[in-house]
């Protein structure tokens, strides 16, 4: 709104829209027009008048001003005037849009030889030429002289009839101008409409709207009292513009009283004022519906008469605010001090006590273009003022904000900190590491404890006061060491401080670190080691603190913060610690969890008992629908409800029973294939190997010495090596899985697209097949992305030599799409779940079928 006021220079525009008016004035004598001395006649109403008999009448009388206004009368009124002889004058003037009719002679020596009627009360296409003004053309011969008009003219409203004669090349040039005046004019209350429209819209602001409505109301009452609502609105209908003329008085006047109110903020500041100024309204409104129970006569009169106490009510409203302090009633008293007054003179010229000028006529019209642009500045300073209010507010608001942000700070910070070594607390340590996990779910992280055991016999012999300070030495000392260790990630950093350690309780600290970046930097690892485990110097004194660490990875250890740490301190509390300084968490050696420890018995027995079985799932050939394998998983009959076949290779990863399990494993393998052939079945066997096993320094001589044992089997077990296994260890597991290769073990890589394995690693891999991942394979149907991995993986593996399997198939569909990508075999539900021996047995006998269904 600022920028709309401002950009407008309001007294050259008011200064060039005055002299445009004025120079659209006509002024008597100038060439092309001439302002006649009329006579005058009223008749009462009704009275039949012929024109040959009034112009021998001897009452006619002559004007007193060139501009007839006789305010509001009954009777009719006739006119006559003689056309000058010397001119070339042929078009008369009413430049007056509401006279009901008017009847113009033409008068050549005493008769008519012409004449027209019209008027507001008749159509617009009626009139001789369409203007909004009645204009009257005529010619005359020539021949013969004494030439007059005559005008009858009825109404029932001001009875105003400015004439003037006219050249009509003149009067269109003057027209032009005038109709100029009057677009920029219109331009003005337009623009300020739509501007404070879109504040309106865009603020929601009741104000704003209520200014629309005023503006709006004191363009549509200017547009009728110059008539071109009439000629461009409704021209079929002088009912509705008689009408228009009624209502849009009081119509103004109700929005500026209401926006008034709004504006001033009456309801505040004056409530004695705001009940007149809603009093005003009541009563303008009443004088809204009174025009459709009156004539239009006692109607215009009595919104006329209304018009003025509340035009003078609202050019007092400015000052009287003005005196109280009210900042906005400045520009307000200027605004509507403006439109009172130029209103009043238009309101006086209506009655017929000012004759007809350029202010007479014009009044309103000026009085409402200072008013639009007064107030839209005084909307603009509102608008600013309200601004730097909420802004100023604003601030004093962020400022509380601050400083209760500040008082939280402090309190959140020693909620969060150990309040004598400044450390971040065991709480600001869990969510740290929550945080980290969840971010980076794919990462291992080293949770790593650090419990000085010696502390308590440190705090006897010198005493509390001198313990903490060997305890702020020592956390300083602690947290350079873990800063540079590889690997080694902030619990905190900001300008002031750079905490890689926190507190769990007195005498125990914690910080995390990469695991994957620690343990490729293991002579980092130990010299940090070496430097925790060292005394503290304090006032001369080295002073033992026999420091220990205890270290959990997620995921391996913990998948939340709280099981992280208790397995660290596990971790930090058993032998192995208290020998080496530092110590991974193990299950075998969490004797805390009786469950666990139940299991791991349970699982030891059943592999001495011979209480584990070995199923079989076949593999099978998408082109020529025959089973060409059979993978051996793992289960455990009398615990399948309690514990997952995955989660049992966990368990015996995580206790150690790995190695005894898969020898087992191997050796039931071996003794089933033989079997198998028993029967006439000559198919390869898989079996899946854990990653622990290929970090056996034996487990290849093992499978050596195994294979020679059963040398029929060579070439037909192969290994299935889960391809996030090998990136755990890749150099040791490429060793080994050479080594099996030159034994004649064949290599599979399992849940391949799982990881994240590197292609240079996977071709240098002994490998002769792929086994594509379930999760790929599972929505292969419904999602496209998994189609466009899927066939980019067979077509880049057939391209390295190997044959690929399809994990996980599970229905005719999914089965028609890998074959149609060129997947040689599937494996999956489809065919059959996992089947003990036997089972599987019949199963193969049913095969010729099998094989025809997916041929």
């Amino acid at each position: 709104m600022r920028h709309f006021v401002t950009s407008i220079d309001r007294p050259t525009l008011l200064a060039t829209l005055l002299l445009l008016l004025a120079i659209a004035q006509p002024s008597h004598g100038a060439e092309g027009f001439f302002v006649p001395q009329a006579s005058y006649l009223t008749v009462t109403a009704g009275t039949d008048a012929r024109p040959a008999q009034l112009m021998d009448s001897a009452d006619w009388q002559p004007l007193e001003g060139r501009s007839p206004n006789f305010g509001y009368i009954e009777d009719t009124l006739w006119l006559r005037f003689p056309v000058p002889e010397r001119r070339s004058l042929n078009l008369l003037e009413i430049s007056y849009a509401h006279l009901d009719q008017v009847r113009f002679f033409l008068v050549q020596d005493g008769t008519v030889v012409s004449s027209v009627t019209t008027g507001d009360a008749f159509p617009f296409q009626q009139r001789p030429i369409l203007h909004r003004h009645f204009l009257f053309p005529f010619e005359r011969t020539g021949k013969g002289g004494g030439y007059e008009i005559l005008l009858e003219i009825q109404t029932s409203g001001a009875m105003q009839v400015p004439l003037t004669l006219w050249n009509d090349k003149s009067f269109f040039e003057s027209s032009f101008i005038e109709d100029q005046v009057h677009a920029v004019y219109y331009g003005i209350l337009i623009t300020a409409i739509f501007f404070n429209l879109f504040v309106f819209v865009a603020l929601r602001e009741r104000v704003y709207l209520l200014y629309v409505l005023s503006t709006l109301g004191y363009l549509l009452l200017i547009g009728t009292l110059n008539g071109i609502t009439f000629q461009a609105l409704w021209p079929a209908s002088p009912e509705v513009q008689n009408r228009a003329m009624l209502l849009s008085i009081p119509t103004a006047l109700v929005f500026t009283l209401w926006f008034s109110r709004s504006f001033l903020n009456l309801e505040k500041t004056s409530p004695a004022l705001e009940r007149t100024v809603t009093l005003a309204i009541v009563i303008n409104s009443a004088a809204a519906l009174a025009t459709f129970m009156t004539d239009y006569s006692t109607a215009i009169r009595l919104v006329v008469a209304i018009s003025i106490p509340s035009s003078l009510l609202l050019t007092v409203l400015g000052p009287q605010q003005w005196l109280r302090g009210n900042r906005q009633a400045v520009y307000y008293t200027a605004a509507w001090g403006a439109l009172t007054l130029g209103s009043a003179i238009t309101a006086a010229n209506k009655y017929g006590f000012l004759p007809n000028n350029f202010l007479t006529v014009y009044g309103m019209q000026i009085g409402s273009a200072l008013q639009a642009v007064l107030l839209a500045m005084a909307m603009a300073v509102r608008m600013f003022q309200e601004r730097q209010d909420k802004v100023e507010a604003r601030e004093a608001e962020l400022r509380a904000m601050a400083a209760r942000r500040s008082a939280e700070l402090k309190l959140m910070d020693h909620a969060l900190h150990n309040p004598l070594t400044g450390l971040p607390n065991r709480s600001s340590f869990e969510m740290t590491l929550n945080d980290l996990m969840m971010r980076s779910p794919e990462k291992r992280f080293g949770v790593t404890v650090i419990h000085l055991n010696n502390l308590d016999s440190v705090t006897k012999t010198l005493g509390h006061r001198n313990s903490d300070q060997i305890l702020e030495l020592a956390s300083k000392h602690y947290n350079a060491v873990v800063r540079d260790l590889p690997g080694a990630i902030s619990a905190e950093q900001t300008d002031e401080r750079s905490y890689y350690l926190t507190s769990l309780d007195p005498q125990t600290f914690a910080f995390v670190v990469n695991a994957d970046i620690a343990e490729a930097a293991a002579r980092s690892v130990v010299k940090a080691l070496e430097d925790i485990r060292y005394p503290v110097d304090y006032l001369g004194m080295q002073v033992p603190l026999d420091a220990r660490l205890g270290v959990a990875i997620f995921p391996d250890h913990g998948l939340d913060a709280n099981t992280l740490i208790r397995r660290a301190v596990i971790a930090e509390g058993t032998e192995r610690a208290l020998e080496r300084g530092m110590a991974y968490y193990k299950p075998s050696r969490d004797s805390f969890s009786a469950d666990r420890l139940t299991i791991v018995s349970e699982l030891r027995q059943a592999l001495i008992d011979n209480r584990l079985a070995l199923y079989l799932q076949p593999k099978v050939s998408l082109a020529t629908g025959a089973v060409v394998g059979l993978e051996a998983l793992i289960r455990w009959p009398e615990k399948q409800s309690q514990i997952r076949p995955d989660e049992l290779v966990v368990l015996a990863e995580q206790t150690g029973l790995i190695k005894p399990l898969t020898r087992w494993v191997l050796e039931q393998a071996l003794t089933m294939r033989s079997r198998l052939l028993e029967h006439g079945w000559s198919l390869g066997l898989s079996v899946n190997i854990s990653p622990n096993n290929l970090r056996e320094p034996d487990f290849p001589l093992h499978v050596q010495r195994l294979m020679s044992s059963f040398h029929q089997h060579r070439d037909s077990i192969t290994f299935e090596v889960t391809e996030t296994s090998m990136m755990q260890d890749p150099a040791n597991s490429l060793t080994a899985l050479k080594q099996l290769n030159d034994s004649g073990i064949p290599v599979s890589i399992d849940d391949f697209g799982s990881g994240y394995s590197s292609l240079s690693y996977i071709k240098q891999l002994p490998a002769s097949e792929i086994k594509i991942d379930r999760s790929l394979v599972s929505d292969l149907v419904t999602r496209a992305e998994d189609r466009v991995i899927v066939q980019t993986t067979i077509d880049m593996c057939h391209s390295l030599g190997y044959k690929v399997v399809a994990e996980g198939v599970e229905d005719e569909t999914t089965a028609g799409l890998l074959r149609g990508m060129g997947c040689d075999m599937i494996q999956g539900f489809l065919l059959t779940p996992p089947l003990p021996f036997e089972a599987m047995l019949d199963w193969l006998s049913h095969s010729d079928s099998q094989q025809q269904r997916l041929g």
